[in-house]
């Protein structure tokens, strides 16, 4: 297949990085599972000398996911964790970064108890509001970390105007695109100069693998992050990296089926009286509903409003006997699988973050996250409908 770039997402997400085996003809590539390579002589090698550095099968999954995002160049890791720490590592100490307030609870325990011990300084601001951001830059401010939509408040931010202000100040804007998969979201098409994703989440899609990613077409912030990726050595097995390649081939039915089965979800629960609130980007409630209509979209240029919903039940008492009669939702952390997952973010992807700080952005004990799987709509629906009504009945 020639000029691969020019073809649409879906067939993108098949063949780039998945070429049959030119010897054997074997559709699906082979895994190098090697940790070191012969070599024709001294300073004589075949491309490749040690797996720490480059593997093929890693070589393959990077020219993937960078198409996918609209990006140059990808440079994975073993976790979306080691993702954002090589991030940082490109900077240096008293540099400055702002961050998106509502971050995953894993993230802003790495910049509060680990990067910060470092030099490094954040300052965690409400980046809906443009206002703050211009408020929050300093001569020494270097990124801007977005996460939009957050996690698990689904607030959105404004990917072109917040990359509009940083060029004019020489700030590198940084998009967690997990959430929406590059399916549903490429912020690099909206300025942003790089883009992270939890590889564990939509884009494996099966809660079986670890990943990390950061995409961008900046050469020389590429060249900075491959040599973190060799020299610290946080690398993604050749078997993860085969895993993901595989699953990105099924991305785009994934992440569409989630979110057809969400929109429709988030739609019942507004009608759910025993739920006090439904946030959701796809309804007209959201306060970012038109920006998400205007940013969160396919490839195809369809609205797509993501697989994630949170809702708030009237108390403790409520929340965990809803947990408890749950069936076909799994009460576990993560998202983006193809299985329904449930968790309380205040306890649990949000437990290190401090509790006055949790309370005063909305993430509340009675908060419930939804993560939205392909299963069938009306048996998910069924599901939340008995341990609904199992609330009303112990009123």
């Amino acid at each position: 297949m020639t000029n691969k770039s020019k073809h649409h997402f879906e067939t993108r997400a098949i063949h780039v990085g998945n070429h049959s085996n030119i010897r054997t003809g074997s559709v699906s590539p082979a895994i190098h599972l090697t940790s070191t390579y012969e070599q024709d002589g001294l300073g004589r090698d075949r491309g490749f000398d040690y797996s720490r550095a480059i593997n093929p099968t890693r070589q393959r999954l990077e020219s993937n996911i960078a198409t996918l995002e609209e990006g140059k160049h990808a440079i994975s890791f073993s976790s979306g964790m080691a993702a954002i720490t090589a991030l940082f590592q490109t900077l240096k100490q008293c540099d400055h970064i702002i961050v998106s307030r509502n971050v995953y609870g894993g993230t802003y325990r790495v910049f509060d108890q680990v990067l910060s011990n470092h030099g490094l300084t954040f300052d965690f601001v409400d980046t809906r509001d443009l206002n703050s951001i211009e408020s929050s830059i300093r001569p020494e401010t270097k990124i801007l970390f977005l996460e939009t939509p957050t996690n698990p408040l689904l607030e959105i931010s404004d990917i072109s105007a917040i990359s509009s202000i940083c060029k004019e100040h020489n700030i590198i804007v940084a998009v967690d695109n997990t959430f929406m998969s590059p399916y549903g979201q490429r912020p690099i098409s909206l300025g942003a100069d790089i883009v992270m994703h939890s590889g564990t989440k939509h884009i494996g899609g099966h809660s079986d693998i670890i990943s990390g990613l950061l995409i961008t077409s900046n050469k020389s912030l590429a060249d900075q992050l491959y040599f973190i990726q060799k020299a610290a050595g946080a690398v993604p097995s050749p078997f993860d990296c085969w895993l993901l390649l595989r699953s990105t081939k099924t991305l785009s039915l994934r992440v569409q089926q989630s979110a057809e089965n969400a929109k429709e979800i988030a739609e019942w629960l507004t009608n759910q009286p025993i739920v006090t609130e439904v946030i959701y980007p796809g309804l007209e409630s959201h306060p970012q509903h038109k920006l998400a209509k205007m940013q969160q979209l396919t490839p195809n240029g369809d609205v797509i409003y993501g697989s994630l919903i949170s809702i708030r039940l009237k108390d403790e008492k409520a929340r965990d006997q809803f947990i408890e009669k749950i069936n076909i939702f799994t009460f576990a952390e993560s998202l983006g699988g193809v299985e329904s997952l449930v968790c309380v973010p205040y306890d649990m992807t949000h437990g290190s973050v401090p509790d006055d700080m949790k309370i005063k952005m909305g993430i509340t004990p009675t908060l419930i996250r939804l993560s939205i799987g392909i299963e069938n709509v009306n048996d998910l629906k069924r599901d939340l409908k008995f341990a609904l009504q199992e609330l009303i009945v112990s009123e």
